[in-house]
């Protein structure tokens, strides 16, 4: 439970810092000045999420570096409020599955010890099933992209 505390106070501290620093709202600028549309953002969080905790073994620390730049991003763009919801759950899948196939992860790592197999071997047997996984999400991603507003609407508490 204690290392879980503190990759979490680290991700606070960490989102502290990149909310201090602006990076959201510089990132939103250079967004802005390539006039990407806000519902393209959507697919290229979860792409970016992905990469990230692959890279680093980690879906908490994605998590913890992307959910904060990801809302000042969607903040400062025209139409990104609104599909604020939709940004944030592509970041969530993007990293978890990002974290699952990546050979460092330590969840990838203890899965393949308690399975009593080859690590590598493990990794190779889950990308397939993995990248089925994030193509539906990824499809799920443009679809909200497609939909706009009123798909992001299924989530907002004032539609229950």
């Amino acid at each position: 439970m204690l290392p879980a505390i503190k990759i979490l106070l680290c991700a606070w501290m960490l989102g502290s810092l990149i909310s201090e620093l602006g990076t959201g709202a510089y990132l939103g600028s250079l967004v802005e000045s390539t006039a990407v549309s806000a519902r393209w953002l959507i697919p290229m969080l979860f792409v970016v999420a992905g990469a990230m905790a692959f890279a680093t073994g980690t879906s908490w620390g994605s998590f913890g570096i992307l959910l904060p730049i990801a809302g000042e991003i969607m903040g400062a763009v025209a139409g990104g409020g609104e599909l604020l919801i939709p940004a944030f759950g592509a970041v969530l899948a993007g990293a978890v599955w990002g974290d699952h196939c990546s050979p460092i992860s330590d969840t990838t790592i203890l899965s393949s010890t308690g399975a009593g197999c080859n690590h590598i071997t493990h990794v190779n047997t889950q990308l397939p099933y993995a990248g089925a996984a994030a193509g539906a999400a990824l499809l799920g991603t443009w679809c909200s992209r497609r939909r706009g507003p009123e798909y992001s609407a299924l989530w907002s508490p004032s539609s229950h």
